[in-house]
Formats: structure tokens, C-alpha cells, sequence
């Protein structure tokens, strides 16, 4: 009586009637599904996270209130003759100086709404509306 080998990946591409194990039909189609589930849950992952940029320049964040999802990664740019921070006013996160030119990015990871400011110009600010991930608004 010849047993049957489920598992295809310990025996690569052989079958051996002698040792009693035969590859079973189906399993190269359920290696290969696995696999396509797998890469396709992997690239919907990287589908839903988005990268946004705001702008520093004439003493103003451009946009000024930016809505984002969870996972979403915000990059702040300054284009002004001037060094700002990005300061979160619950000091969740702050960017300390960045000169003329540089940048600074942040990956959200909760839901929520942020207000921000310069630290060096505090008049100057900003808001982030943080959605949670599955949420169906912009």
C-alpha cells in the first residue's frame, strides 16, 4: 500500500514508490495559491499606505490641515531661507531645526488629530487628521 506525501516541499519534484510516498496532484496548486495570497495580501499592504508632503515656505506649512490615513507617511520639506521644527503640540513627535532645503518624515500610527507648530516661529501652524486605516474618507 503506497502512503501518500502531503508535503510536496520536503520531497522537491520527486515521488519515490518505493519509500511508499507519491506526490499528491493538488499540492503544486495549493503551493502556488499560498503563494499568490501571500504576495497579494503583501502588495495590498503597500497599496494602502500613502506618502504626502507639506511644504514649508513664507513662514506657512502648505497645506495648512492635511487628512491622512493610518500607516500614512508625511513628509515635511523646507523650501523657505529660514530653519523651522515640526513640533506636535502633545510633543508627539517633533522634527528639531531643519535648515533651508531639508526635509523630515513621520509615519503615523494612530488614528487621531494633530496639531503642530515651529518652534522657532510659533505662529506658524498646522493640522493632521489622522483616519484609521479601513476608513472609507479621503
Amino acid at each position: 500500500m503506497r502512503k501518500r506525501f502531503a508535503n510536496a516541499a520536503l520531497c522537491p519534484g520527486r515521488s519515490d514508490p518505493s519509500l511508499g510516498l507519491v506526490r499528491t496532484r493538488g499540492m503544486k496548486n495549493i503551493l502556488t495559491l499560498s503563494l499568490v495570497a501571500l504576495l497579494g495580501t503583501a502588495a495590498l499592504g503597500q497599496a494602502t499606505a500613502a506618502s504626502k508632503i507639506i511644504h514649508v515656505k513664507d513662514f506657512a506649512f502648505s497645506p495648512a490641515t492635511l487628512t491622512i490615513h493610518v500607516g500614512d507617511r508625511v513628509t515635511f520639506q523646507n523650501d523657505d531661507d529660514e530653519a523651522h521644527t515640526v513640533t506636535a503640540t502633545d510633543k508627539s513627535f517633533d522634527s528639531a531645526g531643519l535648515d533651508s532645503g531639508q526635509t523630515w518624515a513621520h509615519t503615523f500610527s494612530k488614528a487621531g488629530t494633530y496639531t503642530y507648530f515651529c518652534a522657532l516661529h510659533p505662529y506658524m501652524k498646522g493640522k493632521l487628521v489622522v483616519l484609521a486605516s479601513g476608513s472609507n474618507q479621503p
